[in-house]
């Protein structure tokens, strides 16, 4: 068991405002602006995946983030022990909130040790919603989903990680296994009468809020949205509605 000095820091939101995080998954920074123009008030939590940090995202994601807005990076790192080391210890200066690792045990571990004393929190990545039963025969893992996310939970939760992504349907089993602390985020979000596109392991909103998940990730039902803010404010909504 880890002790309070090995643990990274998690997220503790206020409001159900605060545990919305917004993934400007969009192709360049003029349109990630243009969002957050459009959120601002609404939404002061936003995600930075590949497609926009190879896009100017990383810059972006630091002039944000030194404005007070908080920053979900997800680079989901995996690599040797050295290169996830120091590839955290540059993240770490940008100021961020939040930083992917895969869960995999000397990776978590690695990571951990360069975030020490930082604010940053390190989520392990269990298993992507995008996969189902039969992709993880299809790559060789011997577990279902739902049990590989159980045993990379109980991996993080040694390793000394801030928190966990995994879908919310297993929001609820990863809770009772970390415990109230650390932050469980759920992405595959969709509100109900929703297209779920590439996801295959999607809940509502309000279902993975009484699933015990600390913070939401939504990205196309905002911004592929008419009205983005409109969007956000209805997901919001149902948030406290559970």
């Amino acid at each position: 068991m880890r002790s309070e000095s090995t643990q990274a820091p998690s997220i503790k939101a206020k409001s159900m405002q605060e545990r919305l995080i917004v993934g400007l998954d969009v192709p360049t920074v003029q349109e990630a602006e243009q969002a957050v123009r459009e959120l601002d008030g609404v939404v002061s939590f936003y995600k930075i995946g590949y497609q926009l940090a190879f896009a100017g995202g990383l810059d972006f994601a630091r002039e944000l983030a030194s404005g007070g807005t908080k920053i979900f990076l997800d680079m989901k790192l995996l690599d040797i022990d050295h290169t996830v080391a120091k590839g955290v210890e540059n993240i770490v200066k940008m100021g961020v909130t939040m930083l992917t690792i895969h869960a995999y045990p000397k990776a978590m571990a690695a990571a951990v040790e360069a975030a020490r004393g930082s604010g940053l929190c390190l989520l392990a990545v269990s298993v992507l919603t995008s996969m189902d039963e039969q992709d993880m025969i299809d790559v060789g893992y011997e577990y279902d989903p739902h049990t590989l996310v159980l045993r990379r939970s109980e991996q993080a939760l040694h390793a000394g990680m801030g928190g966990i992504v995994c879908s919310a349907a297993e929001a609820e089993a990863v809770r009772r296994i970390v415990g109230p602390d650390m932050a469980v985020v759920t992405p595959g979000i969709r509100p109900a009468g929703s297209g779920h596109g590439d996801q295959k392991r999607v809940v509502t909103p309000a279902q993975a809020i009484r699933n015990g998940a600390s913070h939401l990730v939504v990205g196309r039902p905002i911004v592929a949205s008419a009205n983005r803010r409109e969007a956000a404010e209805a997901i919001i909504a149902e948030m406290r509605s559970a």
